[in-house]
């Protein structure tokens, strides 16, 4: 049903014509507008005025309903950020496991409700510190961890029954988890109590990040097997975080992230029903992680459109019943791609910004950035003044006090509409092609990012797109880039360290176990079977990071990606 009068949207076009007619042109006559066209990051055209007119077939109870209801448009719960705010998760980690403990435990002392983890290359790609290709790496990015030891390390002294923690892992992520689990069994923390996420998502890795090591096939096997051991062990864990972060700090657009994230999201549910497990047993627990960029309202568009959507893939193309498995629940960062070495400082207010963006579009968790971040890791002064960023939005503006407070803008409604007509649009593509899977292996999603990824560039560069201080405004000294109060570390020190405890871990652990246990795994995987309680049995047998990943490299291969021109 029209939201509007169909007699008064005449009245109201015959008005807009008349000001269009007569007092517009006296006003371009005197102040012509700045730019011939003004569009935003995805270049969708941004009009003069939104109007009533702009959502004149529109039905308030199809596009948005209300908060905890079907379509979700509004918010997943009922009672949103009046009830609870969003967790304020920061991504902590570098140097070694003893550094990133005390990061840690600033960050909780200072505010923080949930914790992020990030690991460094060695880590992330699944090779010991003593890996000769993991020279020079070691802790630079975020923590190392090699064993179980490290993961005790890393929570000496929290209660992870208390706490929930995100890990931003992918191909290794049965492996830090299961080292998550052991060191839970060792605190006494029962499986019910362990809360937190991996991000254990292949398909964006293919896309964007390019950290894989598996085939595409065997990735999201080793995914699916995360998933559905974790559905029916750890009731409080989300085992996978579907994210469009990656593919849009590679370059792809708003609806590009919107719809590429979405795509792998449908990928893993299609291979979930596969294995024979009921819709509504899994989808409450997946969720996602989108990236909160510069141009506000299409920011919190984005948001909108993608809570719209996967509530009907879910309900619409998957059967679900229950309510929760139609939500979209999701970690926002802010953009890192965003920021910027010239003018430091200036990236502080461009990730106020994008928090709230990420706030108004109703994020269940957030990770602000720090403003050193272009330089290196976080100093615990970024770090903190990144936190208070979220803290000032939570208690001081207001803006957590309603719920959706920029529905039923004409803009932000208009623009709602139109990034999900032209995600569905990519999204249409992908099914044609059989899926995100067969997508990835023919390499389109990847070529469509990098083909954004090079426009921007080119819009930068010829003045299409700004950013103050590095082709607007532009200052002559460099001396805030040279003042900024850096984390200095010895990385040299922490990669010796490192490379110290896990021969020691080789040593002091039960030989007979550890063989048994990769045996073990071995054969699992070997026959297809479900790896994640052989990795965890591996996990508490000490085994490394770089021998349970070489063991399922055995089995299931590496990947090398074909060049794309």
């Amino acid at each position: 049903m029209p939201f509007f009068d169909p007699e008064y949207v005449k009245r109201l076009e015959a008005s807009l014509k008349k000001w269009e007619s007569e007092t517009l042109p006296q006003w371009l006559e005197r102040m012509p507008e700045r730019m011939e066209s003004f569009t935003t990051l995805s270049d969708i055209p941004v009009r003069r005025l939104y109007t009533p007119l702009d959502l004149k077939d529109w039905d308030y109870l199809e596009k948005l309903g209300f908060p905890g209801e079907y379509p979700f448009t509004r918010g997943i719960h009922a009672t949103m950020y009046r009830a609870k705010l969003w967790t304020m998760r920061m991504f902590s980690g570098y140097g070694g496991p003893e550094e990133t403990n005390k990061r840690l435990k600033f960050l909780i002392e200072h505010g923080e409700t949930g914790l992020s983890l990030a690991f460094d290359e060695p880590t992330l790609v699944g090779i010991d510190p003593d890996d000769p290709l993991a020279e020079g790496h070691v802790g630079i990015e975020g923590v190392n961890v090699a064993s179980l030891k490290d993961m005790e390390i890393i929570f000496d002294g929290i209660d992870m029954g208390r706490v929930t923690t995100n890990m931003t892992i992918n191909p290794p992520a049965p492996v830090l988890l299961s080292y998550y689990v052991a060191v839970a069994e060792k605190q006494g923390v029962p499986y019910h109590k362990i809360g937190g996420t991996t991000q254990n998502d292949p398909l964006k890795e293919f896309i964007a990040q390019k950290t894989y090591v598996f085939p595409p096939e065997a990735a999201v096997k080793i995914a699916i097997d995360v998933i559905e051991w974790s559905v029916k062990n750890l009731p409080k864990w989300n085992p996978i975080s579907i994210s469009g972060y990656h593919i849009r700090e590679a370059g792809a657009t708003a609806v590009q992230e919107l719809a590429f994230t979405l795509a792998d999201g449908i990928e893993y549910v299609r291979q979930l029903l596969a294995r024979g497990l009921d819709v509504d047993t899994f989808a409450p627990r997946l969720s996602f992680f989108f990236d909160s960029h510069i141009n506000f309202f299409e920011e919190i568009a984005k948001f909108r459109a993608a809570r719209r959507m996967w509530a009907k893939i879910m309900k619409e193309w998957f059967g679900a019943k229950k309510k929760r498995s139609m939500w979209l629940r999701f970690h926002t960062q802010t953009a890192g791609v965003s920021l910027v070495v010239q003018e430091p400082y200036n990236n502080i207010v461009r990730t106020a910004i994008e928090a709230l963006a990420a706030v108004l579009g109703g994020t269940q968790s957030l990770h602000t950035n720090s403003f050193d971040e272009p330089f290196r890791v976080p100093s615990e002064f970024a770090a903190k003044i990144a936190l208070r960023t979220q803290q000032i939005i939570a208690y001081e503006t207001g803006v957590a006090d309603t719920i959706d407070p920029l529905g039923g803008s004409y803009y932000v409604e208009w623009l709602t509409d139109e990034i999900e007509e032209r995600a569905w649009k990519y999204i249409d593509k992908i099914e044609a092609m059989g899926g995100m899977l067969e997508a990835v292996k023919r390499g389109y999603p990847q070529k469509e990012v990098t083909e954004s990824a090079y426009k921007f560039q080119r819009d930068l560069e010829e003045g299409r797109k700004f950013i103050v201080g590095v082709n607007i405004f532009r200052s002559e000294s460099i001396d805030e880039a040279r003042n900024v109060p850096l984390l200095e570390f010895d990385q040299e020190e922490i990669e010796e360290r490192q490379k110290r405890r896990v021969k020691e871990v080789r040593k002091m652990r039960n030989q007979e176990r550890w063989r048994r246990a990769l045996d073990n795994l071995r054969k699992a995987a070997e026959r297809g079977e479900n790896i994640m309680p052989y990795v965890l049995e591996a996990a508490r047998a000490y085994a490394t990071l770089g021998e349970i990943m070489g063991t399922l490299k055995e089995v299931y291969g590496v990947y090398v990606e074909p060049p794309e021109y």
